[in-house]
């Protein structure tokens, strides 16, 4: 554990807090000796010894004076050497430390830019992980000569200060110096040579514009997808950022043919998804970029079989075919344990009781077809999935839930059926109906549609045993990757298919009575679950629209609720199934149109915006809002957002200032009180100057009344 002194600690847990309280008892007695920290050095550029370090001033001509061209640049480093075991830390420093800092005393006219830090190396330490710098560093630097600047020598003055660590750590300053001569005209570029040198070839590049770097994020990993247009086989990265990522936790590599992933395990205690990625990713000991990227928020794809940690050469893996496929089979048969998929076995249970005295050949052959309807499903899926890899998309299983629409009409399936099975309506007859049976009146295409149901709500499950198969699989040529899924297709089929194939086994099972009723609804109660899970990623999916996109999927789920009720009013009637299937329609039509996207750009209100607004010179629109004011929501998607209104603004230059009030705020409460209004909505133009009166629009807006305004709006006021 390293401890510091002046630093920060973010060892979380009580094993790594009981390191600190050890390694702390260590520092005592030498914290005791050190009250003040002994500055080493005269002023000159070093080297000189201090604990454990070295530290140097350095240019790239260290035989000569350091020449800089009259308003030109040069390059300077600090150079420091550590003792065998000591570091010293990155500009995000890991789990504990800080990085070195210089302060400069200058003459007139010259600047000296931040240190540059090269890529660092992974530090563990017991549970933590530090980044920083062992043996030997420079951070190089830029010195800038103004043009005003006179030619002849000049002293440049440094106050170093760093934290070097090994058990334990101790801070460190130096007084350094250098002189550098001022020269006309310009200056011979000086090799790149020494320890400087080779800092600056390997400083991280800004990422050129023939490559890309995006992420996804969920509640517990991100995962960043570089695109080089080359295989790359190694990678690690450093986020600019404390608390983005878990330091310690092993990075996970897969390479692609045009770059490679990097799964990344997020800080145990962040709160909120990153809303962007400022990171350096190093592909060599000579390649590494800087880049940064949003973080969209999603369903991450589950790791291939050839990813590896971070470091590992590539390695082969334990699983072979045979035990992919043995694994696959298990994990299909527990998938019928998951709370999305138990309830239709559970269907199909309810249904070999009832028809236990049909002939055998018929409850067999409702088990072939619910076992070719799983089949067929697992073979579409990975199909299209294989297609589109080929294609050159790098998907995983459950690619599906990376679609809105498919995550919306999934949802919208599992609460139908939920609604079904907690008695609001029978899906198709009453599953506790004597003689008959459930089979029989269903039909063979009934089973086999069975089968493609259980499929679909097994999609968003990833079962035991599933994850080590299917990422095998998804790695392999494609008739292992079908021989796989087939395995795993035929064990969320087998229990069904066994108790046809055998039906005196069905005497095991309870007999029929009222209790299949109440237990029929009580399977119902994983279905919401998994209908409420399934909201929060489809709302995860649209990121910062996340919220009016879970609106739509809940008003579908109300217009479902209703289709629901006509199915149970008018049972087996023309009027209700008609009824519910416009209904149905309707409701899955909501979530999957597509989102109204804002064209203009409303910067928040606050007081010191709207008087910068005012100071343009332009006309000025103020919209008071609130997400509760049902009516501002209303004006904005019917008026404001309409294509007319957004031209007038764009077309009169209008500023747009929108005031949120949806948690209270004294001062947009001050600013309605100031234009006479005690609520939301409230609109305001301000026409160009600063004494110009404010024109209040009325609380319902109409695209004529909002144009008329705009356009009176636009003008100075007392001009015609």
């Amino acid at each position: 554990m390293h401890m510091t002194i002046a630093g920060r600690t973010r060892a979380a847990g009580w094993a790594e807090r009981l390191l600190a309280v050890v390694s702390f008892g260590a520092l005592l007695p030498g914290m005791a000796m050190r009250a003040q920290i002994v500055t080493v050095g005269d002023g000159g550029p070093g080297p000189v010894k201090a604990e454990h370090l070295t530290a140097e001033l350095t240019g790239l001509n260290p035989q000569g004076m350091t020449q800089v061209a009259v308003g030109g640049q040069t390059q300077l480093g600090l150079v420091l050497s550590m003792e065998e075991h000591w570091h010293v830390y990155w500009k995000n420093a890991g789990d504990s430390g800080e990085p070195p800092t210089i302060k400069w005393t200058l003459p007139e006219g010259m600047t000296a830019g931040p240190l540059q830090f090269p890529p660092p190396t992974r530090l563990p330490l017991g549970p933590l992980m530090d980044f920083g710098y062992e043996d030997q560093v420079a951070f190089p630097l830029t010195l800038t000569a103004a043009p005003t600047m006179k030619p002849g020598k000049v002293h440049l003055d440094a106050q170093v200060s760093w934290l070097v660590c090994s058990s334990q750590c101790l801070p460190g300053k130096a007084h350094l110096g250098i002189d550098v001569e001022l020269v006309k005209g310009p200056v011979a570029e000086a090799p790149l040579v020494g320890a400087l040198g080779a800092a600056i070839k390997n400083l991280p590049k800004p990422l050129p514009a023939t490559m890309s770097a995006s992420a996804i994020g969920d509640a517990k990993q991100i995962l960043v997808t570089l695109k080089t247009g080359t295989q790359e086989e190694d990678a690690e990265l450093y986020p600019y950022d404390e608390e983005v990522i878990a330091n310690a936790a092993e990075q996970q590599i897969e390479s692609l043919p045009d770059g490679v992933k990097i799964r990344l395990d997020r800080a145990a205690d962040s709160t909120a998804l990153p809303k962007t990625l400022h990171a350096l990713v190093e592909l060599s000991s000579t390649e590494a970029y800087e880049f940064t990227t949003d973080v969209t928020p999603g369903v991450l794809p589950a790791p291939t079989m050839s990813a590896k940690k971070t470091g590992e050469a590539g390695q082969a893996t334990d699983v072979t075919i045979a035990t992919a496929v043995l694994l696959a089979l298990l994990g299909g048969l527990l998938l019928n344990l998951m709370p999305c998929v138990f309830p239709v076995l559970f269907l199909k249970g309810l249904a070999l009781v009832h028809s236990s005295g049909e002939e055998k050949g018929r409850q067999r052959a409702h088990g072939l077809m619910y076992t070719v309807g799983i089949l067929v499903s697992f073979w579409a899926m990975v199909a299209v999935l294989l297609i589109l890899r080929k294609g050159g998309q790098q998907l995983g299983w459950g690619f599906q839930l990376q679609s809105p629409g498919f995550v919306a009409v999934l949802a919208a399936l599992v609460l139908f059926l939920g609604l079904s099975l907690a008695g609001q309506f029978e899906f198709g007859l009453s599953l506790t109906s004597a003689g008959g049976g459930l089979a029989q009146k269903q039909g063979l295409t009934g089973s086999f549609f069975t089968g493609v149901l259980a499929t679909v709500v097994a999609t968003p499950c990833m079962g035991p045993l599933m994850g080590t198969a299917v990422g095998f699989a998804l790695a392999q040529p494609a008739w292992q990757t079908f021989l796989v899924f087939t395995a795993l297709a035929i064990g969320l089929a087998l229990p069904y298919l066994v108790l046809t194939i055998q039906p005196q086994w069905t005497k095991m099972l309870p007999k029929p009575g009222a209790w299949m009723e109440t237990l029929k609804q009580l399977t119902a109660i994983p279905l919401f679950g998994t209908a409420i899970w399934l909201t929060w990623v489809y709302g995860q999916l649209y990121g910062k629209d996340g919220v009016d996109r879970t609106v739509a999927l809940l008003v579908c789920f109300l217009v479902l609720a209703i289709a629901g009720w006509a199915l149970g009013k008018w049972p087996g009637q023309w009027k209700g199934t008609i009824t519910a299937v416009v209904l149905i329609a309707l409701a899955i039509a909501l979530p999957l149109r597509k989102p109204t996207v804002e064209t203009l750009k409303w910067e928040p209100w606050t007081p010191e915006s709207f008087a910068a607004a005012r100071a343009t010179g332009q006309p000025v629109f103020i919209d008071f809002t609130a997400a509760w004011c049902l009516s501002c929501q209303v004006n904005e998607k019917a008026v404001l957002q309409s294509a007319d209104v957004d031209k007038d603004l764009v077309s009169k230059h209008y500023v747009l200032l929108k005031a949120d009030w949806t948690q209270y705020d004294p001062n947009i409460t001050a600013a309605l009180a100031a234009v006479g209004r005690s609520g939301v909505p409230t609109y305001v133009i301000y026409p160009p100057g600063k004494v110009s009166n404010p024109d209040v629009l009325p609380e319902l807006l109409t695209k004529s009344v909002v144009m008329t305004a705009v356009e009176k709006g636009a003008k100075p006021m007392g001009s015609n």
